[in-house]
């Protein structure tokens, strides 16, 4: 037997909040455009935001159009504190024009970059995700529902840890501890706010915890009112592990969120879950990883490895480049990636989630 967790972080996480800011800021560049190009990063602090990074499109991006992006975007997310309130907050914007030396390989949708991307799937759960990031995300998610259908009493800035215990041949048995911090309103006990946290979380993990085992965690310093970025500076990418598989499979170490997918960090990795969950989906294997790698300007991958219960393989390593483009434009036609609404993809994980196209299971590789 052994233990494996993972973590979440809800919408209102300061490096959540720059991450949707960044995808909002690249939707509205794109805009449906296949010549058009995003690359934005965002920093927020205490009633400031930073928005940089480069771009090509066909429209003018004016000052006072990122301006409104973001201040609608904070107030979506239900900042109205005193330390970051989307009405009084500074908005730095320092976007400027792509370079024409990377225009030179994306323009004929070579890769917008070297790098490597993963994708896993696995068949414990019904989205084939693993088990420690789908309650970790389901939690944050309840949390978030609960806020957004009238629990004012909870902020938007919270946090989920799930440990799980397996068994010897890796098969999940049950929830060993839950840690939830989330931040809320000062004029509730703590113990009101545990009280009240269970009542949301408990049914969502009811089926995978051990009443008399299981350990519960719920904001265990005591008081959480000051959250988001007033007590912690939030930056775009510093959340690619609850973006991807929560530590239990590998990340090649780009960020998604902020980039048109001429970006291989972004368009890769889709097409590589999507390889993989068709590998678990048709039955063919219990888990799979798969790893493609890319050079910037090139258009075929320069690598393409399948490791599934526990061995290489090779077999359908080459089935995979025999049946399916993975080239930069095949990866953008097949997902139709320029119509995708960014925003959709940024919080409790861009994988696992039934309406993106990535997950579907359609590729019948048996």
């Amino acid at each position: 037997m052994y233990e494996f967790t993972s973590e979440s972080v809800s919408e209102g996480h300061p490096d959540k909040i720059a991450d949707l800011i960044s995808d909002t800021i690249a939707n509205y560049i794109i805009d449906g455009n296949v010549n058009n190009r995003a690359a934005v990063e965002t920093l927020v602090t205490t009633n400031m935001v930073t928005v940089a990074g480069e771009y090509k499109s066909d429209k003018l991006i004016s000052k006072d159009k990122v301006d409104e992006l973001v201040r609608q975007v904070v107030k979506n997310l239900g900042y109205e504190q005193d330390g970051f309130h989307w009405k009084h907050l500074k908005v730095y914007n320092e976007l400027h024009g792509q370079s024409p030396d990377i225009a030179l390989g994306t323009d004929s949708f070579g890769a917008g970059d070297q790098g490597i991307m993963f994708g896993y799937a696995t068949n414990e759960t019904p989205n084939h995700m693993p088990s420690p990031i789908y309650y970790s995300h389901a939690i944050l998610k309840a949390l978030a529902d609960a806020r957004h259908n009238g629990a004012d009493w909870l902020g938007p800035d919270s946090k989920a840890q799930v440990t799980f215990n397996y068994d010897s041949v890796g098969k999940p048995l049950d929830i060993k501890t839950v840690v939830c911090s989330t931040q809320h309103s000062d004029k509730l006990s703590i113990d009101d706010v545990r009280d009240r946290v269970m009542d949301i979380i408990l049914p969502v993990v009811k089926d995978k915890v051990n009443l008399l085992k299981t350990v519960w965690h719920i904001n265990p310093t005591g008081k959480f009112v000051i959250g988001g970025p007033d007590g912690d500076t939030g930056v775009t990418g510093r959340k690619i592990i609850v973006d991807t598989y929560g530590g239990f499979a590998p990340h090649g170490g780009g960020a998604f969120s902020g980039k048109d997918c001429t970006k291989v960090d972004r368009s890769a990795a889709y097409m590589a879950r999507y390889l993989a969950t068709n590998v678990v989906g048709s039955g063919l294997t219990d888990n799979c990883t798969v790893q493609l790698s890319y050079a910037i300007g090139i258009k075929e991958p320069t690598s393409v490895y399948v490791y599934a219960d526990g061995e290489v393989r090779e077999d359908l390593a080459e089935l995979i480049m025999d049946k399916v483009d993975l080239t930069p434009k095949g990866i953008i036609d097949k997902f139709d990636l320029f119509n995708i609404d960014l925003t959709k993809t940024t919080n409790y994980g861009h994988f696992g989630k039934a309406d993106m196209p990535w997950e579907n299971v359609d590729l019948f590789l048996k």
